[in-house]
């Protein structure tokens, strides 16, 4: 990673704090996310335009991608 500084608004900085603690992740996250939204997509991974669009609001689902992907039915 690199690492970068940015000159917000008190008012900006703000609001981005209470919706990283809404969310349950960090205001560098919640930046990056933000940035990632408003970025094009590269012509190399068209996939990605769909990466991050689902959110179970389980913060370890993660944990079970792999029982819920794999899982076989009985």
């Amino acid at each position: 990673m690199i690492r970068t500084q940015i000159s917000l608004s008190r008012e900006d900085y703000d609001a981005a704090k209470r919706e990283a603690a809404r969310l349950g992740i960090s205001l560098a996250e919640y930046f990056r996310r933000a940035l990632k939204a408003v970025l094009p997509v590269s012509d190399l991974q068209p996939w990605m335009a769909f990466a991050g669009m689902v959110d179970s609001g389980d913060p370890a689902a993660s944990d079970s991608v792999d029982d819920v992907v794999y899982a076989h039915e009985d």
